[in-house]
């Protein structure tokens, strides 16, 4: 992304303007532009962690470091988690397949739950939703209940303990005017604030998520047409939102006004027009990557092309950096950078900052595999493949009656003793959040036979929860807000651990830095969050912090629409078309 908004975002028509342009804006040179390479100088390891600043509001119970954690067996359940991936369709037959095959290439993104929603030649909208994987969601039968050349699906990651149907997303509903489904990636700080409002005037909610608050704001709103009425409703928010809207004739795609969460623009041969989370589901669908949909932007695309609204005056951009160090896959375009060019710089700059004499270097696999790339070509010494990844484990498994130390990890990880036995070994990771899962890798490693094991982080030190669509553990659960770095590297065992400084990684990101959001490494919030946070033990589900019994009920559907083979087409009494 470019140094600033105001020299590098086109103008956007205001949105009252009637001006149509048959296609978007061409993305301007120096927000795509790749920054200059990094001068490496050695510089001293991290000695320490600062603490979190908000951790004093909440929960002052501290979690025993020895806590059983073993119930997350998957390596990556110590990770900060994406909640969604979403993707949008206009204009092609096949939208609804093309739609699952995007979630396909997304599903890294979110796993517990996938849905697709589409508008036929009739103006009915049709959804299915459910609960699982895309290849269980949907099969040639529900894809045929799916007619339509226009398209928004979902893919949903959820923090609670079962994922639920009534929260699985597009959500659709109907009001006086017709019927309008979302599919929202992100999170809102002021989530609760709106939904006490919108309880107080009436509304009555029937899921847990924040993306609901946004379908009540439109619902209550005066604005004409439905369009007015997006922006309305999405002028009362606060935090992160990368949403696609579907309504009877138009596609819409907004992005909140710092660009916490990705969205890309695509087209297709064909001309239809695609949005997604990341380019690697437009690559897919053999889309051809335009541009960014900008901060603060809504782009509307009908039979008329694509037009461009400025949804309200957008400060300095500030992205999420987790989707370049570990959300994002590698083959990405991610806010004008290649995903698998920052992964690999970051190994080379823990390589020139943080050497160590090794013999091999190794990844735990997947999301480590880059970076250790990196580091050993930097460092001048062989990648081999040390922990091997078994892709065949669920989320529950049945534990053999006699315990079985690090039984979870060690079905989800398998050391190479001829790589690792007699070696100093260098493990590249991409994070540490709570440490347990380190600690039992680096204890595989050395039962393998390992004569050293010197653990680098290709990230700073997490001390900090996010309130922008990513699942983070409590900060009193973050290691790195309760120790120094010595402190982790004898919790976990290795004989050395070095993290990605943080002022390294701004000088990898150039001009860019400032538009990048570092809050989970320092705790400082472009849009500080408001009502509850975080507590040791809390879910965040979409925004809801609680107890999983405080939630009930299902999500109504509106009128005009079709779900499964549930067909409603009865109109409201008194009601009135008019142009969107």
């Amino acid at each position: 992304m470019a140094n600033s908004t105001a020299s590098t975002t086109p103008t956007l028509s205001p949105l009252s303007s009637s001006s149509k342009t048959p296609s978007s804006p061409k993305p301007t040179s120096s927000l795509f532009r790749k920054p200059p390479s990094l001068s490496h100088s050695h510089k001293p390891l991290i000695a320490t962690a600062s603490k979190n600043p908000i951790a004093g509001v909440i929960s002052s119970n501290k979690p025993n470091p020895d806590n059983n954690f073993d119930s997350f067996f998957d390596d990556d359940d110590e990770k900060p988690r994406e909640e969604c991936g979403v993707v949008g369709i206009y204009g092609d037959p096949e939208a609804s397949r093309l739609a699952y095959l995007a979630l396909h290439a997304l599903q890294h993104r979110g796993q517990e739950g996938a849905g697709i929603v589409t508008v036929d030649s009739d103006n009915i909208l049709h959804s299915v939703t459910g609960v699982g994987l895309v290849s269980d969601v949907f099969t040639e039968p529900k894809l045929d209940q799916l007619p339509g050349d226009s398209a928004i699906g979902h893919v949903r990651y959820s923090t609670a303990g079962a994922s639920m149907l009534k929260n699985v997303q597009p959500f659709v509903a109907g009001y006086r005017f017709g019927s309008v489904g979302v599919a929202h990636n992100g999170n809102l700080v002021n989530y609760h604030a709106l939904r006490i409002m919108l309880e107080d005037n009436g509304s009555i909610f029937n899921t847990s998520s924040d993306t609901e608050v946004v379908l009540h704001l439109m619902a209550i709103s005066k604005k004409r047409p439905l369009l007015s009425r997006i922006v309305e409703a999405c002028e009362q928010l606060e935090g992160a939102y990368s949403m696609v809207f579907l309504t009877e004739d138009k596609l819409v795609a907004v992005r909140d006004p710092f660009g916490f969460r990705p969205l890309v623009m695509g087209r297709r041969s064909n001309g239809a027009v695609v949005f997604a989370s990341e380019t690697c589901a437009l690559d897919l669908i053999e889309a051809t990557y335009e541009r960014e949909v900008y901060p603060g932007e809504v782009l509307v695309v009908d039979k008329d092309g694509v037009r461009s609204h400025c949804l309200v005056p957008h400060p300095e951009p500030k992205s999420c950096i987790f989707e370049h160090i570990y959300f994002a896959l590698p083959n990405s375009v991610v806010f004008g950078r290649s995903v698998y060019e920052s992964r690999r710089e970051f190994g080379e700059i823990l390589a020139t900052e943080a050497p160590v004499d090794c013999d091999v270097v190794i990844a735990v696999p997947d999301s480590g595999v880059v970076a250790a790339l990196g580091y050993a070509a930097k460092a001048g010494v062989p990648f081999q493949q040390g922990l091997i990844r078994s892709h065949y484990v669920g989320r529950t498994f049945i534990e053999p009656s006699q315990k079985i130390r690090d039984f979870g990890v060690k079905l989800k990880l398998s050391p190479v003793k001829a790589v690792l036995e007699g070696k100093r070994v260098v493990v590249v990771d991409d994070s540490i959040v709570r440490g347990t899962t380190s600690s039992k890798i680096v204890r595989l490693i050395k039962e393998a036979g390992a004569k050293e094991v010197h653990m680098r982080i290709a990230s700073p030190p997490i001390i900090a929860s996010c309130y922008y669509g990513v699942d983070t553990p409590s900060p009193d659960e973050l290691i790195s807000n309760r120790m120094n770095v010595e402190e982790i590297r004898e919790f976990i065992g290795s004989d050395s651990l070095a993290f990605l400084e943080i002022d390294s990684l701004k000088k990898l990101l150039g001009s860019d830095s400032p538009n990048y959001c570092y809050a989970c490494f320092s705790g400082k919030y472009p849009v500080e969050p408001t009502g509850k946070v975080k507590r040791v033990g809390d879910f965040v589900d979409d925004g809801l912090n609680g107890s999983i019994g405080s939630i009930d009920g299902g999500w109504v559907q509106g009128t005009r629409i079709k779900e499964g083979n549930r067909d409603s087409k009865q109109k409201p009494e008194e009601e009135e078309k008019v142009p969107i």
